[in-house]
């Protein structure tokens, strides 16, 4: 079943480090087995929708996706991010 990796970006404080991030980030969850499928502001929000970055990508499973967060390539990204990002990120299970 698919699992689906979704961030949420409250805020961004720091530019440059964001783009680092992105720039090591992309390739780590693409090469664990990732798919980016959506990124960027939403065109539209309802009720208490918040307009805010929004990233989703899914994996073949919940454990890939787990497993792709615990890569040493992507803890690099981390690192790279540090506090440059006020994110919230999920793993949802596909129905």
């Amino acid at each position: 079943m698919p699992a689906y990796w979704i961030g949420a970006y409250r805020a961004i404080n720091d530019a440059e480090k964001m783009a680092a991030y992105a720039a090591l980030s992309v390739p780590a969850l693409t090469a664990a087995g990732g798919r980016f499928l959506a990124r960027g502001l939403p065109e539209q929000v309802y009720e208490a929708g918040l307009q805010e970055r929004t990233v989703l990508i899914e994996f073949d499973s919940v454990e890939a996706a787990r497993a792709a967060y615990l890569t040493p390539a992507y803890q690099e990204a981390l690192a790279a991010l540090g506090d440059g990002a006020d994110r919230d990120i999920r793993i949802v299970p596909g129905a």
